[in-house]
């Protein structure tokens, strides 16, 4: 088995793109089943140790639906765009299995088999603050979400959808945010303190553990206990004593040493998220830094602790 490196170089693909690509350029239908080797070779020769295979989850007919009411806004950019182009978004996850329309589950395991054979490892999506607003869960396990009342809806329309239970019964339930945007109109925000929630992002994950060599988690310190308080304190219980990532983390690893987790996070939160049990994180400082040529700040950023440098 390959082992990551104390400093890993991941490639990121955004998978939907890049097979749409593919099959372009070899005219033919290429999914996760039948990448050509030299294109593999190729991603092999950058020196690289893993790739990032962004967006291979299932994407919804209402997330579909729901990004085809901007097309107008990417014709702007991309002027000969077709509503079959339109797919929805990565980040919002209609089911954790990899979609057909990729290659499915068993593609997936193909291609990784592939990757490993040129000594590299492969990385997927988490979304651990919400799913689509269709995902099943929202009919079969509303405790897993934020919820409100129809009074709350009207007062926020932007805030909360409604949907229904698996008994026809109302539900208002909390589009997906983070305390200083509107909601993510195509997402059902998920309760980061309820203990159903908890548990199934534990065996989401373990499935995932089984199908790749770690994660890419969106958003992480959404889930942070103080950060989720601040955000939906008016709709949950009280926090509970243990982190949500110290829940998670440790157990997956029980099961699979090797599986990393890389947490996207921002405000000043990376060495938070490291002591929560993250391999790496973001570096958004740095990259501000790097982007603004602020050379003296530069400096003096690579001269933080270098535990700390380690894991971004």
């Amino acid at each position: 088995m390959t082992m990551w490196p104390k400093k890993p170089y991941i490639y990121e693909i955004n998978t939907a793109v890049w097979l749409s690509s593919l099959s372009q350029k070899y005219d033919r239908h290429i999914t996760l089943t039948n990448v050509p080797d030299e294109e593999l070779d190729y991603l092999a020769s950058l020196g690289i140790d893993g790739v990032w295979l962004m967006g291979v989850w299932y994407r919804s007919k209402a997330v579909r639906a729901s990004a085809l009411n901007y097309i107008d806004e990417y014709r702007s950019v991309l002027p000969d765009i077709t509503e079959e182009d339109v797919i929805g978004s990565a980040y919002a996850i209609g089911a954790y299995v990899v979609d057909k329309r990729l290659g499915g589950r068993d593609g997936l395991a193909s291609l990784r088999r592939r990757l490993q054979e040129r000594g590299l490892q492969l990385i997927l999506d988490f979304v651990p603050n919400h799913v689509a607003i269709d995902h099943a869960w929202v009919s079969q396990h509303p405790d897993r979400f934020v919820r409100g009342t129809l009074s709350d809806l009207q007062r926020n329309k932007g805030m909360f959808f409604k949907s229904r239970d698996a008994w026809g019964r109302t539900l208002v339930v909390a589009h997906g945010r983070d305390p200083y945007f509107p909601g993510w109109i195509d997402t059902a925000q998920l309760d980061a303190f309820s203990p159903s929630y908890r548990q199934a992002a534990l065996e989401t994950l373990l499935d995932i553990a089984d199908q790749c060599d770690g994660v890419r988690c969106d958003m992480a310190m959404l889930l942070v206990n103080r950060i989720f308080a601040q955000t939906w304190g008016d709709y949950v219980d009280e926090p509970p004593k243990t982190e949500f990532w110290e829940d998670i983390i440790p157990n997956v690893k029980a099961l699979h040493p090797n599986f990393i987790f890389i947490a996207e996070v921002y405000w000043d939160m990376e060495h938070e998220l490291q002591k929560l049990g993250f391999d790496y994180t973001y570096d958004k400082v740095f990259y501000d830094r790097l982007v603004e040529q602020e050379l003296e700040q530069l400096k003096t950023h690579l001269q933080a602790d270098i535990n700390y440098q380690n894991h971004t």
